[in-house]
């Protein structure tokens, strides 16, 4: 354990919800709901003033409804998210090469092994803590002033204690945990504050009569044992002492690369969910090449409709990271599984990482028969005869432009319509239109930065 709270755990405030604030003048103070608005949706975050009313993560958005009928109900923007997530795991990086990213809003940084280091290994405890609580404060303010967005940091000598701190610290806050005093701040808490212990976990520790931390160090290492088994329970009793020698892990030195998105309404077209594997694909090889690895496992995660989650994975001859090897095998693993009822998650990822490629005949091959394929495709479509117009489909919070009235959100569709709100992160609240849905002024669009390109504090945005 360390002498200095040199690890520090960074979570965003409410991030997909406030990204929509940020981005949304009209909703800022208001409770914004995100997350599937289909029949079985449930929620992915809630503004802090939606929590107010009982609105939590993972809870049916119906439910959501009734509780807060007022509330704005959104879609996600992945785009939007990843953008802003970007911008703040790039801060991090920049105290430390030893950043380990949790989620695209949460992540712990090791301050040891950055440029201040060396000065915190000579530095006296009191120097040392004061350290940190700056650059903790900078962190954050930083945050702000590249994206608007507020974020909770703990600091603590491990991760465990650092998360908790993070959690204490919520919303818009930084507490530190100094080394020495775990156990007095582990101790009050209910034991499913430890990671790994789950319901059912937390479930068979009351029938024994444990449900604090403290309860679970006084048990001791050897009944938690015979509770949970040897290795579950020895675990749960290091962290319940307020041990936790778990290193931070870089991106560049984990066991896999992926990435995944979650979708609004659940996919049940074969071709999109094709689709949607070949662009995750795509991502998946862009962290990959960024951290300078290959892989030679190619994993796919599919989450269904009734939130069972499978996956399936298939082995090359060797590690690569060539776009058309790793999307060819994706798209071949998504063709092997059943998507009746539709899919609600998709990920890509990459495992059995090297830090070389293996350039072979198989990629080669693969991306001559690509060509192809491209090639026959472009001259069957010449051939084709146009399709009919497909109505177009607004999804509420999406982004979009008129050719007229400039960028905007959709506050919601039907009937042949679509309101739109004219607004940008930048401008005060805006004036409300509407159109018929298949207006050709209006088209989708990118989303806009949350930050104005060129104003004071915008640079690197």
């Amino acid at each position: 354990m360390r002498s200095l709270p040199s690890i520090i755990h960074l979570d965003m405030d409410a991030f997909f919800a406030a990204v929509e604030q940020a981005a949304k003048p009209s909703l800022r103070g208001k409770p914004v709901i995100v997350g599937g608005l289909g029949g079985r949706g449930v929620v992915s975050t809630a503004s802090y003033e939606a929590r107010k009313f009982g609105v939590h993560s993972a809870m049916p958005m119906a439910q959501a409804r009734r509780l807060c009928p007022n509330a704005a109900f959104l879609t996600g923007r992945f785009e939007a998210y990843r953008q802003n997530s970007e911008i703040v795991m790039g801060l991090l990086r920049e105290l430390s090469p030893l950043v380990q990213p949790l989620s695209l809003d949460e992540a712990f940084v090791d301050l040891e092994a950055g440029p201040y280091g060396p000065v915190l290994a000579e530095a006296d405890h009191e120097t040392g803590e004061r350290l940190v609580l700056a650059l903790a404060e900078d962190l954050r303010a930083d945050i702000q002033r590249l994206t608007g967005l507020t974020g909770s940091v703990g600091a603590a000598g491990s991760k465990l204690m650092a998360k908790i701190a993070s959690e204490q610290a919520k919303p818009d806050g930084l507490v530190l945990i100094e080394p020495g005093e775990e156990r007095a701040v582990l101790g009050p808490m209910p034991v499913r504050a430890l990671p790994g212990i789950g319901p059912a976990t937390e479930q068979v520790l009351r029938r024994a009569g444990l449900s604090t931390v403290a309860d679970l160090a006084e048990a001791g290492e050897a009944e938690l044992v015979q509770l949970l088994g040897r290795a579950h329970g020895a675990g749960i009793f290091q962290m319940s002492i307020g041990l936790d020698e778990r290193p931070v892990v870089a991106d560049q030195d984990a066991k896999s690369v992926s990435v995944e998105d979650t979708y609004e309404v659940d996919l049940a077209d074969r071709d999109r969910v094709l689709r949607e594997v070949e662009a995750l694909a795509g991502r998946c090889v862009r962290r990959l090449r960024g951290a300078g690895r290959s892989g030679r496992t190619v994993v796919l995660k599919v989450r269904r409709f009734d939130f069972s989650t499978l996956t399936r994975s298939e082995t090359l001859g060797g590690p690569t990271d060539d776009l058309a090897v790793i999307t060819a095998t994706a798209r071949r693993l998504a063709e092997q599984v059943d998507i009746t009822g539709g899919v609600r998650l998709l990920g890509v990822g990459v495992t059995q990482l090297a830090d070389y490629t293996q350039e072979d005949l198989f990629a080669q091959a693969l991306r001559e028969e690509a060509a192809e394929h491209a090639e026959a495709a472009e001259a069957a479509e010449a051939e084709e005869e146009p399709e009919e117009a497909v109505v177009r489909r607004w999804l509420p919070g999406q982004d979009v432009h008129h050719a007229e009235f400039g960028p905007g959100w959709v506050q919601g569709s039907g009937v042949g319509r679509v309101t739109v709100r004219f607004e940008t992160p930048w401008s005060g609240p805006g004036r409300v239109r509407t159109f018929g849905v298949d207006d050709p002024e209006l088209e989708p669009a990118r989303p806009l930065p949350l930050r104005k390109p060129g104003e004071p504090g915008a640079e690197g945005v």
